[in-house]
């Protein structure tokens, strides 16, 4: 399997780093937040990666040539004339990624996630798209009926919420940033330009199967702020 790491983003919330130098190289314990997903995936003898590049762009390759990788096979997919948010990354990287399910991160995660029962799930559910859902407390959820198959996502801050698939119970689950894709879904796909990963799932789950792998048991963090690389440096040795 194949994976990408979505890593071009601004990392607007993670200032004043993010002033001079991109997310990704932001460091838990002596280790870049890249490097460690690089070394994550090869646990699961994951070692070709795409990661997509925009902020400070230079900085990143620079890093990974610096290291070879950090012994992956990496393949920058460049959006240094223009930030494509999730989505629209993925579809850019799509000649990379269409051969073989695979699998996307966003570089701000770190968790422990078993990769092996997380694809096994992908396979068994049959689905085009598996989502790493926990059930801890945040203000997004995607929503899943009683059958695990997701049918929308609501803002409990905004009291927002679209449903793109009507269900009688809706279980709400924190989606969190890593997914299984199979390759059909860049033909799936009618988005175009700018987008997000959510806004794929809510544009196909009407008529595609995205179903949730629940790992709450697992460790996860989102490295968004400042403030949550000391935590991260206690959980994340």
């Amino acid at each position: 399997m194949k994976a990408m790491i979505l890593a071009a983003g601004l990392g607007t919330r993670f200032k004043p780093w993010t002033d001079k130098h991109p997310k990704a190289l932001a460091v838990v314990n002596g280790k870049s937040l890249l490097q460690r997903n690089i070394e994550y995936l090869q646990q699961y003898e994951i070692t070709d990666v795409v990661v997509n590049v925009h902020h400070f762009a230079d900085q990143v390759t620079e890093a990974i040539d610096k290291t070879s990788g950090w012994g992956s096979n990496i393949t920058i997919s460049n959006e240094r004339d223009e930030l494509l948010d999730t989505g629209g990354g993925l579809m850019k990287a799509a000649a990379f990624l269409k051969d073989e399910a695979f699998l996307t991160i966003n570089v701000d995660i770190l968790t422990d996630l078993n990769l092996k029962a997380f694809l096994a799930s992908h396979q068994q559910d049959g689905s085009e798209i598996t989502v790493a859902t926990t059930e801890r407390q945040t203000s997004r959820y995607l929503l899943f009926n009683k059958y695990n198959r997701m049918c929308g996502w609501r803002n409990t801050a905004t009291c927002e919420e679209k449903i793109v698939l009507q269900a009688k119970d809706m279980f709400q689950k924190a989606y969190s940033g890593i997914a299984i894709f199979e390759p059909k879904v860049f033909d799936l796909n009618q988005l175009s330009g700018k987008f997000s990963l959510i806004d794929l799932y809510l544009s196909l789950a009407h008529d595609n199967k995205i179903s949730s792998f629940d790992h709450s048991e697992s460790k996860l963090l989102d490295v968004g702020k400042p403030e949550s690389l000391e935590k991260a440096e206690t959980i994340f040795a």
